[in-house]
């Protein structure tokens, strides 16, 4: 299990095995994810057909090229869910934020709820909510400590999904960050062979006037 800003190891030895236990966790999504338009329609059918069965609720988060998600159930279910979640080639920079014992689940919808945490895919009513995620945004929660990582959660708690997202958007999004990323250590490089690139096609159609 990947280490964060806790001892997932030490924690877990410390927690009973019938315990109902919370585990959040963040990830990056990978060149395959980000080229799988149908990845968050499977998270989906894969939640209806698993977690349901095996009493695992929670939330699965994902804005800017980023996953978090929050895993609630019993100590033996959790752990054999993020074993698969974390072997899963789709994502990488998997980091636990939190794993704590709790006394009652924040999250009781079985189904894994999606909450997507780009403005532009939010629907209207959405939208009404934003200013409560405006501290969370940008998304970036690799960096985020376990008492913020409390915080979201609570305000994520009630707050609504929008009923229709367009996966093949979320990939372009990704794909976006991806570039941007790759492109940001050499932007002034970029900008000279621009201009340059303009200035030759210029001079080209200036000669054969």
């Amino acid at each position: 299990m990947p280490l964060g800003d806790i001892d997932t190891i030490n924690t877990l030895e410390k927690i009973d095995e019938s315990a109902l236990i919370q585990l959040v966790y963040v990830s990056s999504l990978t060149l395959v994810g980000r080229l799988n338009t149908a990845i968050f329609e499977e998270v989906e059918g894969h939640a209806r057909a698993y977690n349901g069965k095996q009493g695992i609720t929670g939330i699965l988060c994902y804005g800017n090229g980023q996953f978090l998600q929050c895993i609630e159930g019993k100590k033996s279910q959790v752990l054999a869910l993020q074993q698969r979640i974390f072997a899963d080639k789709r994502h990488k920079n998997v980091k636990v934020l939190l794993l704590q014992a709790i006394d009652e689940r924040s999250f009781i919808d079985w189904r894994m709820r999606l909450l997507f945490l780009e403005r532009w895919l939010w629907s209207p009513a959405t939208k009404q909510q934003a200013t409560q995620l405006s501290p969370f945004l940008p998304f970036a929660p690799h960096g985020w400590s376990s008492n913020r990582t409390e915080d979201f959660l609570r305000i994520i708690k009630y707050f609504d999904t929008p009923p229709h997202i367009n996966a093949a958007g979320i990939t372009y999004n990704a794909l976006g960050n991806m570039l941007r990323h790759v492109a940001a250590p050499h932007q002034a490089f970029l900008l000279v062979q621009g201009c340059l690139s303009v200035l030759i096609i210029v001079a080209i159609f200036l000669l054969f006037l």
